[in-house]
Order: structure tokens, then sequence, then C-alpha cells
């Protein structure tokens, strides 16, 4: 089927918004009716954005449609009987809930002859703000980010300017990457107000490292983060691992016979010392590195800000389906580091098998004319998945956000997806009696035990 045709159009737009797609925006404003129609606002926003990056176009008696039906005051949405239950109306989870699904059966409606056949859509723009996620708190974050784990430096302030200029808008950082302050020297020649770009035209991520989990360590950590990239605010700012380190300037403490020093500090602890980060205007969004499943879920039970990312390995070969499913409930986007495989990576074992050599991949890359990367990138945005692949060649910084397009169809998704097989690539090991073994699966709060 040609991707550019409405069928396909349609097609791709129905895995897009499949139930549990729509993201949950939600952010309590404390005022009855107020923080409905954010919430409601918001999903309405996305749903328009969606077909208009889709190349559809709704019928003007269809948009009224949601002007009539869909409605924030009294019992929230009246469409087919779905309401929350009266004593639950002030129950933002319940109203949110009754608001994606009434959405839903409505988007249902638009999916088939409501659309209007004769709408020739415009081809999709590439790089930009093509294409994105939008986070709970409505904030828009760039699908395709550059990732600068494994920059050297030297390189990273060119890599970054050459993303920039190739259109990239989400750069994806760390204080233990060892390059911020090359990245800000970056940003320094890049924005202000006699340049092209601004500020409030980026997004860039850090994270904590797990030295600075003591909730006295992690503002000061942040505010070293923003000293070196040059900034007064973080757009997310994740947790990079849920156990910590023994507090101090030492980035990884070892004890005399060498081995890694932990501290108690819990990482409910850490939380809620980022939600004051948010509280203080210092960074806009927070969330979650290498956290599993049932961590989450903790601290989403706990948090009064709650999380918006997550950030995970995942590519074809671990595909995270459960977890990205896990995210979808729980209104969280999901970034995927390695997108590629980390075929680089320096503990690869000369016979596993190269992500990027695999042939479904190849043949896709053949029939769409796309590179291998790009297919499996496309993968990743087509999922909804953020992935913030890393380079410093600037071909293939330019060739990685060139995504947006071209579509995979649903069986290509499906074949795609059917590579995984639970291979996690990005885990710290040691050498024990002469076998390589995870260094923390000790701690009680190693993530990767589980889900």
């Amino acid at each position: 089927m040609d991707p550019s045709s409405l069928d396909a159009r349609r097609a791709l737009l129905r895995a897009d918004m499949a139930p549990g797609g729509l993201r949950r925006p939600w952010r309590s404003i404390g005022v009855r009716h107020s923080w409905i129609g954010r919430m409601l606002q918001n999903h309405l926003d996305q749903v328009f954005e969606r077909l208009q990056r889709h190349g559809l176009k709704l019928k003007p008696t269809k948009c009224k449609l949601f002007q009539r039906e869909v409605t924030f005051l009294g019992h929230v949405v009246d469409w087919d009987g779905v309401r929350p239950d009266p004593a639950e109306e002030e129950n933002p989870a319940s109203v949110e809930s009754v608001i994606g699904k009434s959405l839903r059966i409505l988007l249902g409606s638009f999916l088939s002859p409501q659309l209007d056949p004769g709408h020739r859509p415009d081809p999709e723009p590439t790089g930009d703000m093509s294409g994105f996620a939008v986070l709970r708190t409505g904030k828009k974050m760039p699908l395709i980010g550059l990732g600068t784990w494994k920059s050297q430096p030297g390189q990273v302030k060119q890599a970054v300017q050459w993303a920039l200029k190739a259109g990239y808008r989400h750069i994806d950082c760390a204080s233990i990457y060892g390059n911020e302050e090359e990245i800000g020297a970056a940003l320094r020649e890049e924005l202000g107000p006699n340049k092209t770009l601004r500020r409030e035209d980026l997004f860039i991520t850090s994270k904590l490292w797990n030295t600075k989990h003591h909730p006295e360590d992690v503002e000061p950590a942040l505010q070293q983060s923003l000293g070196n990239l040059g900034l007064d605010y973080l757009d997310l700012y994740l947790i990079h691992w849920p156990y910590a380190f023994r507090r101090g300037d030492v980035t990884f403490p070892r004890s005399e016979d060498g081995a890694l020093l932990y501290d108690d500090t819990h990482y409910r602890e850490t939380w809620a010392a980022m939600e004051s980060l948010v509280h203080k205007g210092l960074v806009r969004d927070i969330g979650l590195s290498n956290f599993n499943s049932h961590q989450i879920s903790d601290i989403c039970a706990m948090a009064t800000v709650q999380p918006s990312v997550l950030q995970v390995e995942a590519h074809p070969y671990l595909s995270q389906d459960h977890l990205l499913s896990q995210c979808v409930q729980r209104g969280l986007v999901m970034t995927a580091y390695s997108p590629l495989g980390s075929a680089d990576r320096a503990w690869k074992a000369p016979d596993e098998p190269v992500l990027l050599q695999e042939p479904s991949i190849r043949d896709l890359s053949l029939k769409y004319n796309k590179s291998p990367a790009q297919v499996l990138l496309r993968w990743q945005t087509q999922r909804g998945v953020v992935a913030i692949p890393k380079s410093v060649t600037e071909s293939r910084i330019q060739e990685n956000i060139q995504v947006f397009d071209f579509c995979l169809q649903p069986e290509e998704m499906a074949q795609i997806t059917a590579l995984n097989r639970g291979w996690r690539y990005i885990v710290p090991m040691v050498e024990v009696e002469g076998k390589r073994v995870p260094r923390d699966a000790g701690h009680p709060l190693y993530p990767f035990n589980e889900d």
C-alpha cells in the first residue's frame, strides 16, 4: 500500500490513537472546572495535532460535534452515556479516564466515512518540531533528540551545533556524561536575542547522578548542571538510576578493595526533593530513568508532582512493550536510549548480531529508500516513543531526524517488534571469578531483576 494514501494515513492514525495511546497531560490547578478544562483542552489539542500531522482533515460538521458533545461542565462529558459517578466527579483520575474514553469513542467516528476523502494532504515536514510527544503538563517533547552519552569532549560541541542546524530541538544530557560544559558552550553560541534560536525553542534534558540522591544534594546538583549548560531552567530533569551511591563529589566511590560504596537514601526521598525543583521553576517536568514498573508505581503512588517521562534502553531486541504499556496507562512518555542497539559499545561480544544488519530491517530500508537507522527510529516514533540516537558525525545527525516523511505499515511495525529477544545491553557489569555479572544486582533497588 502506498504510504501516502488516505487508507495508509488512517491506519497510521488509528495506531497512533489506539486505546491508551492518548497521553494524559493532567495537572491539578485546584479550582473546579479550571483543571477539567485544561485536561480536556490538552486531549483535544492532541487529537487535532495528530490529525494534522497525518494529513487528515475533518468535515466542519464533525468539528462542531466536538463542541456540542464534549463539555467539561456538570458531569464533564456527555457522549453515549459515559459519565463519572457523581460521587467521584471531583476525582481527577476518574474524570480524566472518562475524557480519554469519550474522545476515543468520538475519534472512532471520525476515522471512517466522516473523513473528507477530497482532502489532499500536504507533505509532512521533516525535522524541527514536526514530531513530538505531549507531556502531562502540556509541554511538547520532540520525538527525536540528540543523545550525548559517549560523545567525547572536543566532539560534542560541534555535534550539538550540527544537530541544531539540522532541525533538532531536543538535546539529552546528564552530569555523569562529563560534557555539559561543552554542550553549554554550543548553546551559548546558537541561542540569543540576535540569533535564530531562542531558549524556549529547545527541549533540554539532564539527569541527577547517583551520588546526589540525598534531598539536600538535589538542588545543588541541578544548579551545577544549569551553570554548565548556561541555562536558567531545564525542560526535563530525571533521576538517572533508582539506587544511590555514597554522597560526595567522587562519581564512583569505592572502598579500598575496589567495591562500590552505596547509600541508603531511598528514591522516594529523592523524588520529594525533585518536586521542589518544579515548584521553584527550575525545571518544567521531572521524570525517571532506568526504573522498573514496580518502582514507577511506587513513585506515582506517593508523588504530588507526577513523573512525565521514563527513559530506558529500548530497541527491537529489547522492545519494552510491557513497560511502554505501563507508561501509557500511567500517563508517562517513554524515551528510548540506545535506540539503534548501541553497536559501538566497548563490551560487545564478537558473535552478537548487529541490529542495523538485521535482514528484515535492511529489507524495509530498501523498500522506503531509507537507512536501517531511519527505519529503527521511525518504528520508535510511530509507537509514540521518543528516541535519542547519539552521533558526532554530521551526515548521521542529519539522517537520524529525517524520519517523518514515511510511515511503516501495521504489519511492518509488528515485524520489527517481533525481533524482541529481551537483550539488555546497557547494564553496568563487573567480573567475578572470571564471569561478567551485573555490578549492582545485589542492591535492593536494582531495577533489572523485574520489568
